[in-house]
C-alpha cells in the first residue's frame, strides 16, 4: 500500500511570522489610501501647496512609516497603524460629511494658512483682531489699528473729509476680496478719496443686533464721528426667521454660533489639530469646560411664509439704530441685501439659513426688505434699492459674497444716492 504523501510544510516554514506580513500589508493599504486622498483633494481644490492640511498628511505618512519600520514589533506597529487608520477615517470622513451638509465642520486642519482673524468680545461675541496684515491665497487681508477692515486713517487726513461708516456682515467685510476690492473701499474711490472716507465696520455674520451695539458704542473710529452710516442688511438677520421661541436679542442661536463661526474660542470649537482624534477629544472636552456653550440646533416653528414675530424684532433694531444716529446728527442709509439668485432655485437648505429652503429665501428676503424700506421712509432715513437683476453669477463667489466685479458694480450703483445723502 503506497504511503500517503507528506504535507508540504515548506510554505509554513517560510512564513514563520505571518503577523509581520499583515503589518506590511496594512501599511501598504494605508499608504495607498493616503495617496488617493491627496490626489482627490488636490483635484477638487481642497488642498493647496503649503496648506496646514499637508501637515496632516505628513503626520499620517509618519505613522504609516513608523508602523512599517516596527514590523519586527507587531504590537507597537499596530498602535501606529491603528492611529493612522482612525485619523484618516475621521479626517477625510468628516470632510465628506461637512461638504454634504451632514456635519457642522471637518476635523481636518485648514484648507489655507489663515490663522484666526477675530477675537472674543463680551458684547459682540467676536471682533476683528486689530493691526493685522495677511496674505490668504491670493487675497490681501488687513485690519486697521481700530479693528476695521482695511487701512489705517490718521486724524489729520480725515479733517475736511466726509466720514462714512459702513456696517454689515461678511458681504461688507469682503471675505472674497482684498482690502482694496471691498465695496466700501470701491465706494470711497467712486465718491472721491480726497473728499470722502468710507470706514468698513463689517464683520462676518453680524446682524442688526450687532449693528445696534456697534452704533451705540463703537461707531467712532480714528477719532472722527461719521457724517453718514450705511447698513447693508437682510441676509444674516433672515437666519433667525421661523426660529421657535426666538430670543429678541438673537441670543439663543445666532450669537452663540458666532463664537465657533469666527473661531474665537481659546481651545476647542472648530480648532483642528494635526490629529483629528485629538481634535475630537478637545472639542468634546470644551462642551463641559467652556462657559460659552454651543448653540442649540435650531428648531423651526413649522410655519411657512413671512415670520411676523421675527420681522418685528428686526424692525425694532432698525428703529433703535435710526434713533441713535438721529440723536447724533448722523444720516442713516439702509441698503437691502443682494444675493446670487441663481443659487436659490431648488429645495435644498443652505447651512447659513437652516430653517429655509432655497426657493423660499428670495421671497422672504424681498418681503423683509419691503418692510425695511417702509420703515426707513417713515423714519426719514435713506433707503437705496439695488436691483438684484443687475448682478450675475460671475459677480459672486457663492450665494452672496461679491467677487471684485460685484464689489465694483455695487459701489457704482449706490454711489449717487450715498453722495447726495452725505453732502
Amino acid at each position: 500500500m503506497p504511503r500517503p504523501l507528506a504535507p508540504d510544510i515548506a510554505p509554513t516554514r517560510r512564513l514563520r511570522h505571518p503577523e509581520r506580513l499583515l503589518v506590511l500589508l496594512a501599511a501598504a493599504v494605508l499608504a495607498m489610501a493616503i495617496v488617493v486622498s491627496i490626489v482627490v483633494l488636490v483635484a477638487t481644490d481642497e488642498l493647496g501647496w503649503g496648506a496646514p492640511r499637508w501637515t496632516y498628511f505628513l503626520y499620517l505618512g509618519g505613522l504609516v512609516a513608523a508602523g512599517a519600520l516596527l514590523v519586527r514589533r507587531p504590537r507597537l506597529a499596530a498602535v501606529a497603524l491603528g492611529l493612522a487608520t482612525v485619523d484618516l477615517c475621521l479626517g477625510i470622513g468628516s470632510l465628506c460629511l461637512s461638504r454634504a451638509g451632514l456635519a457642522h465642520s471637518a476635523l481636518l486642519p485648514g484648507r489655507y494658512d489663515d490663522p484666526p482673524r477675530f477675537q472674543w468680545h463680551p458684547l459682540l461675541q467676536a471682533v476683528p483682531i486689530p493691526s493685522i496684515q495677511r496674505r490668504v491665497v491670493h487675497l490681501s487681508i488687513g485690519h486697521s489699528r481700530e479693528g476695521t477692515r482695511g487701512r489705517d486713517y490718521t486724524p489729520a487726513e480725515l479733517v475736511g473729509r466726509t466720514v462714512i461708516a459702513a456696517f454689515g456682515g461678511s458681504t461688507t467685510y469682503g471675505i472674497s476680496v482684498s482690502d482694496d476690492e471691498t465695496w466700501a473701499s470701491r465706494l470711497e474711490t467712486k465718491l472721491g478719496s480726497d473728499r470722502f472716507a468710507v470706514i468698513n465696520h463689517g464683520v462676518p455674520g453680524y446682524t442688526t443686533v450687532e449693528h445696534l451695539v456697534q452704533t451705540a458704542f463703537y461707531q467712532v473710529r480714528f477719532g472722527a464721528e461719521p457724517r453718514c452710516a450705511i447698513y447693508y442688511v437682510g441676509w444674516n438677520d433672515l437666519r433667525n426667521a421661523h426660529l421657535r421661541g426666538l430670543d429678541p436679542g438673537y441670543a439663543d442661536f445666532h450669537l452663540p454660533s458666532q463664537v465657533d463661526g469666527l473661531q474665537v474660542r481659546r481651545i476647542g470649537g472648530t480648532t483642528a489639530f494635526v490629529s483629528p482624534a485629538f481634535s475630537l477629544l478637545v472639542r468634546a472636552a470644551s462642551l463641559w469646560i467652556d462657559t460659552a456653550r454651543r448653540p442649540v440646533q435650531p428648531v423651526g416653528d413649522g410655519r411657512e411664509g413671512p415670520d411676523r414675530a421675527f420681522e418685528e424684532v428686526f424692525l425694532r433694531n432698525v428703529r433703535a439704530i435710526s434713533a441713535i444716529n438721529r440723536s447724533r446728527g448722523i444720516t442713516t442709509i439702509w441698503i437691502g441685501q443682494v444675493l446670487n439668485e441663481a443659487r436659490y432655485a431648488d429645495d435644498a437648505v443652505d447651512g447659513w439659513l437652516p430653517l429655509l429652503r432655497n426657493r423660499d429665501v428670495l421671497p422672504q428676503l424681498r418681503h423683509l426688505l419691503g418692510r425695511l424700506r417702509a420703515a426707513a421712509d417713515a423714519l426719514g432715513d435713506v433707503y437705496v434699492d439695488v436691483p438684484a437683476a443687475a448682478f450675475g453669477p460671475a459677480d459672486f463667489r457663492d450665494n452672496g459674497h461679491f467677487l471684485p466685479s460685484g464689489s465694483r458694480l455695487f459701489a457704482r450703483l449706490v454711489a449717487p444716492a450715498v453722495g447726495r445723502a452725505c453732502r
